[in-house]
């Protein structure tokens, strides 16, 4: 069993760590909180060994009931391997402490791509990473966009990519963030981060992006717009998204069309926390013209899109699973999801 660490339990943390408790070759040895809150509470009732970044503070966890099974450096001891899902920029600050102790590190897409050997896409570069020392699980939109991207570039080719993110303002818990009346281009300037960070993983892609953020909490929207080098169909291209087990389609038959609707999808459906792994290409977008040009809207789940790519990326870190279909196959039969 892989002894996996999660360093920082919140939106990303908790998710990955009830993912990893689901494999049947991984277990979680602890995960981590710097103060009291709703998260501490739900780590306890999972079970999860609690450790605390200041084991100054133990008392206040103790008396609000939650115990603490020491600081973080005894939880990183433990472990084979850490997924750090701390807030952007503060896994940087992490990387010397799992580098002390010789563990291999997973990151989240709000670091640098150099904080880590390779940026990760289980389908696009699964290979490249077995072995390594860390590695960093690329952002919401940058998996959402490598997905299809690849997909396309194995059956077709693709020439060029140019993608409009239309980003949600903050998660559904997030009370401090908007916008609340506005639309807030993010950034003005064009190219938007996301094309650089597809290169990090598909470094031939010629890519542009550009985003915005709009006020609403569920999920992002892309459109996307690419030149194919070989000339195909609509239907061909239906094909390879129905083939692929992180590209779910979402059908005329069923009268969604927005991410509030798919969100209730997903909730019927009876998803953890509503959770969409999946990109959600909406079938009717789909489209090939002239032989040559594709465009879809597909719809992105910032809470988590990035869970399995995290799980895939502790196989090939590890070494244990060399094909990354079979441990693909692993983390999804785990998480008891096929694509929509």
């Amino acid at each position: 069993m892989i002894k996996v660490a999660i360093n920082g339990y919140g939106t990303i943390g908790k998710r990955v760590a009830d993912a990893v408790a689901a494999q049947p070759d991984m277990e979680v040895i602890g995960v981590s909180k710097t103060s009291v809150s709703a998260e501490a509470y739900i780590a306890k009732e999972r079970g999860f060994p609690l450790y605390i970044a200041d084991i100054e503070k133990r008392e206040s966890f103790e008396k609000a009931g939650i115990p603490v099974a020491g600081d973080v450096e005894e939880m990183i001891k433990k472990a084979d391997i850490v997924v750090d899902a701390t807030p952007g920029g503060v896994g940087a600050k992490n990387r010397p402490i799992y580098e002390l102790y010789k563990k291999k590190a997973i990151f989240q897409g709000g670091e640098d791509a150099d904080v880590a050997e390779i940026s990760f896409n289980a389908h696009a570069n699964y290979k490249e990473a077995i072995g390594k020392q860390s590695a960093r699980v690329v952002s919401c939109n940058t998996t959402g966009l490598v997905r299809v991207i690849h997909a396309l570039d194995q059956a077709f080719g693709v020439e060029k990519v140019r993608a409009v993110m239309v980003r949600r303002g903050g998660d559904p818990n997030d009370i401090k963030r908007g916008p609340i009346d506005a639309i807030v281009l993010n950034p003005v300037t064009i190219p938007s981060h996301h094309g650089p960070d597809v290169r990090t993983v598909l470094p031939h892609i010629n890519i542009v992006t550009l985003a915005m953020i709009v006020p609403t909490t569920f999920m992002h929207m892309h459109t996307v717009q690419a030149d194919l080098k070989k000339e195909t169909t609509r239907d061909a291209v239906l094909e390879v998204f129905r083939s692929h087990n992180r590209i779910g389609l979402v059908t005329k038959a069923t009268k969604i069309t927005s991410n509030a609707q798919l969100r209730e999808y997903t909730q019927d459906l009876g998803r953890p926390r509503t959770d969409l792994w999946e990109n959600g290409v909406f079938e009717d977008s789909v489209s090939v013209l002239d032989g040559k040009e594709f465009y879809c809207f597909q719809a992105i789940h910032q809470e988590a899109d990035v869970i399995p790519e995290n799980i895939d990326a502790i196989r090939a870190l590890m070494g244990t699973v060399n094909d990354p279909d079979e441990s693909i196959r692993m983390t999804n039969e785990a998480l008891g999801f096929v694509a929509i």
